[in-house]
Formats: structure tokens, sequence, C-alpha cells
């Protein structure tokens, strides 16, 4: 698995278009993510974990981008003859593609083996904790999106809108992923690391001189 993960590895720093928040040390901790809970299932295909893992931001899309949607069936494709060199077979190869094309947010598609819900709950987990509110603000500085909204800045009465402020984004999508989460362990760790992030937020508040709204913390009820 060493070698497999480094010959991957080695792929990506190729054909891969990388950004700050999607680049190979995205990929280490997603595949360290996505080991930790097959792990915790047993029974999991490894090979096909640990390509998906690295091959899953291939085709690599701006979050505003019109065809964001299709970026993963784009990865999917792209890693084909990837695997194929790499000596996968034919029934691998189609279970990565399966696992890359379903993890995305944005496609909306129902994962339907093990190792694609295993990956789309370890890609959601790097969008949390310490490392999601570094990409987060990564990913704000690049779309040159602001902060919050200077007259309310979470939203105590005005409606959220994550087009316009950086910090709604967490309301709107990144404090629900631990709902959303399909594994046990996934669920765990995203609990816990969503709770780093409300704690962040309170801090956030009491230096703009504000509280956070109730609503907030209602999220991980």
């Amino acid at each position: 698995m060493k070698t497999l993960r480094a010959q991957l590895r080695d792929v990506i720093q190729q054909e891969m278009t990388q950004d700050p928040a999607h680049d190979v040390l995205h990929l280490d901790r997603v595949w360290a993510n996505a080991h930790r809970i097959a792990k915790d299932e047993g029974g999991i295909n490894l090979r096909v974990l640990v390509a998906a893992a690295y091959l899953h931001d291939l085709v690599n899309l701006p979050k505003n981008h019109p065809d964001r949607k299709l970026a993963s069936a784009m990865s999917a494709e792209k890693a084909e003859p990837i695997l194929a060199k790499l000596g996968y077979s034919a029934e691998d190869i189609a279970a990565a593609q399966h696992a890359i094309t379903t993890h995305s947010y944005s496609a909306k598609l129902e994962p339907k083996s093990r190792e694609a819900v295993i990956l789309r709950d370890a890609d959601r987990l790097d969008a949390l904790g310490a490392v999601g509110i570094a990409r987060t603000f990564m990913v704000a500085g690049q779309m040159d999106r602001p902060l919050a909204d200077p007259r309310d800045p979470f939203a105590a009465k005005r409606a959220l809108d994550d087009q316009l402020w950086s910090i709604d984004h967490w309301h709107l999508k990144l404090l629900q992923l631990p709902h959303e989460m399909a594994t046990r362990k996934g669920r765990k760790i995203a609990r816990k690391r969503a709770k780093l992030m409300l704690a962040y937020l309170q801090q956030l508040a009491k230096e703009m001189d504000t509280e956070l709204p109730a609503h907030w913390s209602e999220l991980l009820e």
C-alpha cells in the first residue's frame, strides 16, 4: 500500500491542477480520514479506496465555475488510464471511478458502494475542524469574498447568503455536515471537529463585540 500511495502521489503532482485548498496535502488528509474510517468499518477494498482518495480531485474547478458539478465525473474519466497503467483490474477501476464520481457535494449523486460512502465522508471531514477553518478562508481569499456582513456578521436578523459572506457558508453547509455523515466513525469525527469550529465562532463573535446567535449552536443539536 505504501508503494501504491507513493505512485499515486507522483501522478497527481503531474496531472492535477492544485490550489491551496485542493492540493496534495488535502489528498493526504482525505486518505488518512478514509483509512481511519475503513479500519472501523472492516472488509474495505483499500486499493480502490486509496486510488479514489488520491484521484478524486484530478479535475479541480473553482467553486463558482458553471461546470463545478461535473468535475467529479470528469475526474473519474481521467482516472481510468492512470489506474490501468498502475495495474488495476477493470472491476477495481470501475469501483474507484464510482467513488470519485459520487464523492462530490455539488454533484448530489448517491454512493452505492462502501468505498464510495467512505470517500464521501472522508472528503467532507476535511471541510471541518482546524483544517476546515483554514480552507474556508483560503477559498474566500481566492474568490475575493468578505468575511462577514459588517452590519450583521452572524445573520441575527438577515437571511444567510454564502455567495456574499464567507462565514455564512459555515451555517448553510459546513456545520450541517456532521448530520450528513454515513459512517459511525465519520459522524464521531465530524461532530468533534464541528464543535471546534463553533468554539472559534464564539470567540470571533466576542472579538467583534457581539454575540453568536443561538441558531448557530442549534445546528449541532
